[in-house]
Formats: structure tokens, sequence, C-alpha cells
């Protein structure tokens, strides 16, 4: 019998310590969040005017301050380069190229001739009806001076004047079939290209000598029909050619009122005068359509919005000195173009925007610029 209450007496004297060190356990854990509670209180009391006791664990960043400036917005479509006259001279009649006159890259005027065609029939004719113009004249000024003796009859006299006068006729219209002979500059500017020779028949209408005047170049371009409402005469534009590697400034000078139905396209014109460097017929260009451009406006670099819950948003420092921390502050976004986003709300000016270090960041951490 004093085994088994030796054994009894042992556990509960084991029970009974355990259950002492729980409860002094639990006391203890109790004191220690009551003592962390009041320290964190006094911290924040003594915070507000001893610097020494703020925190410590910062975050450096880079700011930017946000200040109003010009957004601009372009479209890119690909044109090509003309002269502004760029035409080709064409036969009025038909025959055969007798003399050519010009040759490429002279410089011609306009109504110079360029080539004659076989008129040698012509001439002939011409020489022989102002030979019989003269004597039928002659004859006309007889008649005349004795009709106005009241000698002869007075048909006589119209039939003299009706024959002088259908020769003249005649040989006025010979003259012209003889200009139409030749082939004419219709415009000043550069002979380009010659596509006869002597000896060549043409016909009217076929183009036979290309002549380009780039005085006044001019791009053009088709433009989706997206952009329609955008793109008005008198727009700012910038003229790339990558073979040059140059850029100018323009401003459009046409936007066609016509969607093709084809490409569902319109078309726009951009002129300017040629300066500093060659141009060349039909040479590749971009053209860079500012189709929006707002004033007075917030601009940010579009690598500075971040985006969670399909909210837009970024990091501004707030406060001063040492006791500055990050806020995120959502915005709302317009326009980007060229790594360059508007900012449309959620910014006001001289707010500073968080640009580098913000990766690390969270609503209220501190940081230090």
């Amino acid at each position: 019998m004093k085994k088994p209450a030796i054994l009894l007496f042992s556990l509960m004297l084991i029970f009974g310590c355990s259950s002492d060190k729980k409860a002094e356990l639990e006391k203890m854990m109790k004191e220690r969040d009551e003592l962390t509670a009041k320290i964190d209180l006094l911290s924040a009391d003594i915070a507000k005017t001893d610097t020494t006791m703020k925190v410590k664990n910062f975050v450096s960043v880079t700011v930017t301050p946000v200040a109003l400036q010009t957004f601009n917005h372009f479209i890119e479509v690909q044109g090509k380069l003309d002269g502004e006259e760029n035409v080709s001279a064409t036969a009025q009649s038909m025959g055969l190229i007798k003399t050519l006159l010009v040759s490429e890259g002279d410089f011609v005027k306009k109504d110079q001739t360029l080539a004659i065609m076989n008129d040698d029939v012509m001439q002939t004719t011409l020489k022989q009806l102002q030979s019989q113009l003269g004597f039928v004249t002659d004859l006309y000024n007889r008649q005349k001076a004795l009709w106005e003796q009241k000698i002869g009859s007075e048909v006589q006299y119209l039939s003299a004047k009706n024959n002088k006068e259908a020769l003249e006729n005649q040989i006025a219209t010979l003259k012209e079939q003889i200009d139409m002979a030749r082939l004419i500059s219709p415009i000043n500017g550069t002979v380009e290209e010659i596509s006869i020779k002597v000896g060549q028949a043409v016909s009217p209408g076929l183009p036979l000598i290309k002549i380009i005047n780039f005085s006044t170049a001019k791009v053009i371009a088709d433009v989706s029909e997206t952009y329609s409402p955008f793109i008005k005469k008198g727009a700012d534009v910038q003229v790339f050619f990558p073979d040059l590697d140059k850029e100018i400034n323009a401003t459009l000078d046409f936007s066609s009122k016509f969607i093709n139905p084809i490409n569902r396209t319109f078309q726009v014109i951009v002129k300017f005068v040629p300066k500093d460097f060659e141009y060349r017929a039909n040479m590749l260009t971009v053209l860079k359509i500012n189709d929006y451009k707002k004033e007075n406006t917030i601009v940010l670099p579009i690598n500075y919005i971040q985006t969670e819950n399909n909210k837009k948003y970024v990091y501004v420092a707030e406060g001063k000195d040492d006791s500055m921390v990050a806020r995120k502050k959502e915005v709302k976004i317009g326009r980007d173009y060229n790594g360059q986003v508007e900012i449309l709300e959620g910014l006001s000016v001289d707010e500073k925007v968080i640009t580098m270090g913000f990766a690390e960041l969270e609503d209220g951490t501190p940081v230090k610029i």
C-alpha cells in the first residue's frame, strides 16, 4: 500500500508545479503586452518633439516636383516626297520626233520647246498658202478700190474679200497645227526623264518628257480614318527623312474630306521649301502629325505609373526633412506618347513624385531624399 500512495503523491506534485508555471507565464505575457503598449505610446509622444527618437529605417529615394507643361501626342504615318509641280510634257498630235532639244538635267522654262515633230509637209503647205495669200490680198485691194469708186459689182468685191479671209483662216489653222507638232514645257523646272528618241512615233496624251519643279516640295501620305476627327489643316508636323537622317518642322497644308472606300484612309499633304540638303522625288518620309495638344497639364514618364487592381497610382514623398514618408496616390491618366503620359487627376503642382526607389515602398514607408 505504501508504493501506490507514494506514486500518487508524486503525480500530484508534478501537475501542481506545471499549473503554477503556466499561470506564471500567462501573467508575464500580459505584463509584457501592457508594457509594450505603454512604450509605443510614450515613444510616439516623445517623437513629436525629440528628433532623436524618430525612426531610422528609411528608404533612400529620388523625387521630381510636379510642374505644369505642354503635352503633345503624335501619330506616325509613312509618306512620299514629290515636287509641288511634277508633270510630263505630252504631244498634242501624232507624228515622228524630228528634233530633241533638251537632255536630262536641263533646266527649262514654261512654254519652252522641248522637241519638234516632223512638220515638213505642213511647212511646205504654209509657204504655198502664204504665197497665195499675197495674190488674193492684192486682188482684194484692187477690187475694194474699184468698189469704192462705184466701179464693178458688189458681188465681185465680196467674193474677193471672202477669198482673202478664207485663206487667212487656213493659214491660222495650219500654224496652230505646226505649233501642235512641238512638245512644250508646261512649267519651269528640271528635265528628269526623257522617254522618246529621234525618229520615234508619238501619240497625243502620252507622257514623253518628265519635268519636276522642287522650288516647293510636298509630302503626301494616307491616314487611317480613325484619326479623321483629330487631323486638321494647320496641325504641327515633323517630317523625317530616314535615308537622310534629317527632320524638319512644318504644318499640315491639306487634310482631305474624302475617305477612300477601298483602304479607309484620307490624304494629307505637307508643303515646304527645300533647303540645306538635296531632295529626290518619291523619297520615303515619316510624318509625325500632332493630333492632340494640351497646355498647362501634368506630364510624367509612363514607367513611374504602377498598377494594382486595375488602378493606376504613383508614390509621392510627404513631410519634411527626416520625417518624410511615402504616400500612394491614385491617378487618372490620359493619352501617352514617346514614354510620356498625361495625368488628368490625382496630382497637384509641387507635389514630390518618387521617381527612383519606389519599387521598395509601401504606403507610409519612411523615406529620405
